[in-house]
């Protein structure tokens, strides 16, 4: 339910908690397999045909090698199948390949072992469709971002806790390999033991025929996920984090060894720190969203990822030369902590940066579709660690640092960024609304269960400042589309953010018949799409503090959309605390002439009371229910 106090309180839910278990399971025998393999292979095995140094290459390869093949085939699957059908599935897979790997560990036998990684690749291939798709079938909107962090934080702590387990496992004396054939088959047998708890999740879209042609059915999969711009564009996102986050992890043993001078216990903690770092900032999402889908928080992730990838540009490239030294050696040197903390809130703001663009492709997904949209993503997250690889290795090869290739990776991750969210502005735009309703205003948001999570929707709304849509925009998980007085756009900076919010200018009928006319047609198409409208029905901020009479504009919205079949409610709201602030006209004078009038950071709110149906709605009684919200303070 969605008054749940956090987060962790859906590790207590039957529909989430087996469901995340199997998932940690998976992920961490993943890694403890690969991990074990890597380090045999390397250090304990003469193997003619695959050299140590190649080892970890060739294992990833192999590893991503079906989700480019398979993806788009387990994206059908998983539309047309009931999931938990699935999930038993995959883990039953994995029983059988951790089985065949058992016997490749105490056979010692790497060819089979290699085939094992293929399999396991393709274990994950098709448990990744699902994996995302079972989220907003199981979890509400106010749920989907807690619910995704606490994956995201899952997913790297099975990492990291599996390739220490394969680590130490393997390295026993006379029993490893026995001991890591043992741990892979039974974290297979968990992970199948606590699937059968999970609840049934149905099929979204039974009668869908697979096509099993993986290079036609992944265009067409990459094509469905085009249809829409903002999914499209997000998908393009995670890929680039996924890039990002490559680049260092893969560099990771390079830049211990031969930057910070430590041996394998320092290349093990800089992994440990990457970690923490995605699972802390994966968890803050729910607390910075409110427990919504919060994607301003993208750009903040954005901001964060760069700045702190060019500090440790610069904490690392002036390091002494100095024998390999042991983590007590490396901890002891205070110049090593800023390389950490870098590396640490470096990789927290990629977990800000990921959790609310997953939960936004689940969320915006058609849900039928939903599925084949996450395999696409999945497709051009291998292609994107491909290209991460190739560019790497490429910029190594042609003599550039560890150090410095980590610097143009935070350049190019600010040059990505904004062109992205250029393409894609509501992601600014949401950045905006939060840092106001965050750090410039202390806004506090009842009802908000009353905007509609789908549909069209009427959101009437009184009008004290030039703010007042930045606002409506932090308090709602879905995009708006604001009615607005045609001279507002022509604030500086205000106008134009409200231009990149595609607000409908609108201005009075005998001043410019044209505007009007305009104005409502496009508010019509927009509730016909079956999106937010938002109005004000004063017709323009008030001049005293005191709410105004409501003109007839919204009625002639309401009209309008019947006559196109449209019955969308009328949610009344009303902003409370803001007249005499700074973005809002005074008695004595106008708005933002004296900066912090009112001092910093003032507490104000947003009351929201239920929807009104279409053919109930008068002016002066929506009037009054906006009154009746105002004096709820």
């Amino acid at each position: 339910m969605s008054d749940r106090p956090n987060q962790f309180a859906l590790l207590t839910q039957r529909r989430f908690a087996p469901f995340f278990w199997t998932q940690f399971c998976g992920a961490a025998n993943d890694n403890l397999f690969k991990f074990a393999f890597t380090v045999m292979v390397t250090y304990q095995l003469q193997v003619a045909w695959l050299a140590p140094a190649q080892a970890g290459l060739v294992i990833g390869a192999l590893f991503i090698l079906p989700f480019l093949l398979f993806s788009a085939t387990a994206g059908q699957i998983t539309d047309k199948l009931e999931k938990t059908r699935i999930i038993r599935f995959v883990k039953n897979l994995e029983i059988a390949i951790m089985l065949l790997a058992a016997a490749g560990f105490v056979l010692a036998l790497p060819a089979l072992l290699l085939a094992c990684v293929f399999l396991m690749g393709l274990h994950s291939t098709l448990f990744g469709p699902v994996k995302f798709a079972y989220l907003p079938q199981a979890l509400s909107e106010r749920e989907l971002t807690g619910g995704n962090g606490m994956v995201e934080m899952g997913t790297f702590v099975a990492i990291l806790l599996g390739n220490v387990a394969g680590g130490l496992l393997v390295a026993l004396p006379d029993v490893g390999h026995s001991a890591v054939a043992a741990g892979c088959v039974l974290l297979a047998l968990v992970g199948r033991a606590v699937a059968q708890a999970i609840p049934v999740a149905p099929a979204p879209d039974p009668g869908l025929q697979i096509h099993w042609n993986p290079i036609t059915e992944t265009w067409r999969n990459l094509q469905l996920a085009r249809q829409n711009v903002v999914v499209f564009r997000s998908l393009l996102g995670i890929s680039w984090m996924w890039f990002f986050g490559a680049v260092f992890l893969s560099q990771f043993p390079s830049f211990a060894k031969q930057v910070l001078h430590g041996d394998e216990q320092v290349a093990a903690l800089l992994l440990v720190v990457f970690s923490i770092g995605i699972g802390t900032g994966a968890l803050l999402c729910e607390v910075l969203s409110r427990r919504h889908v919060e994607i301003g928080l993208v750009p903040l992730g954005t901001i964060g990822m760069s700045v702190f990838a060019i500090d440790l540009y610069f904490a690392a490239r002036n390091l002494p030369e100095a024998p390999l030294m042991g983590l007590a050696a490396f901890l002891a040197q205070a110049a090593h902590w800023r390389v950490m903390l870098d590396l640490l809130l470096l990789s927290l703001f990629a977990g800000l940066y990921s959790v609310p663009m997953y939960a936004l492709i689940q969320m915006r997904s058609q849900p039928t579709h939903r599925a084949r949209i996450i395999a696409a993503n999945n497709i051009l997250n291998a292609l994107f660690m491909i290209a991460s690889a190739v560019l790497a290795g490429a910029l190594l090869g042609a003599g550039l640092s560890v150090p410095q290739v980590f610097l143009l990776t935070g350049l190019a991750n600010a040059v990505v960024a904004g062109y992205i969210f250029l393409l894609v502005p509501e992601y600014l735009l949401r950045f905006v609304a939060w840092v106001l309703s965050r750090c410039v205003y202390r806004f506090k948001v009842r009802g908000d269960a009353h905007i509609p999570t789908e549909g069209a929707a009427i959101l009437a709304c009184n009008h004290v400042s030039f703010v007042d849509a930045v606002l409506l925009m932090a308090a709602s998980p879905r995009p708006i589309y604001f009615l607005m007085d045609h001279r507002i756009f022509r604030v500086p900076v205000l106008g134009w953010l409200f231009r990149l919010a595609k607000a409908i200018p609108v201005a009075p009928q005998k001043e410019d018949p044209a505007t009007y006319e305009a104005a409502f047609e496009r508010a019509a198409q927009v509730l016909q799409g079956g999106d937010l409208l938002a109005i004000f029905p004063e017709g323009g901020i008030t001049r005293d503090g005191q709410l105004q009479p409501f003109k007839g504009g919204i009625m002639k919205i309401i009209e309008r959309a019947q006559a196109d079949g449209v019955a969308a409610p009328v949610v009344p709201m009303a902003l409370t605390h803001l007249w005499g602030s700074y973005f809002s006209r005074i008695e004595q004078g106008g708005a933002m002439v004296r900066p912090f009038r009112r001092g910093f950071w003032n507490r104000v709110g947003l009351n929201i009371g239920p929807g009104v149906p279409a053919a109930s709605v008068q002016p002066e009684a929506l009037r009054l229910q906006v009154a009746g919200l105002l004096g709820q303070g």
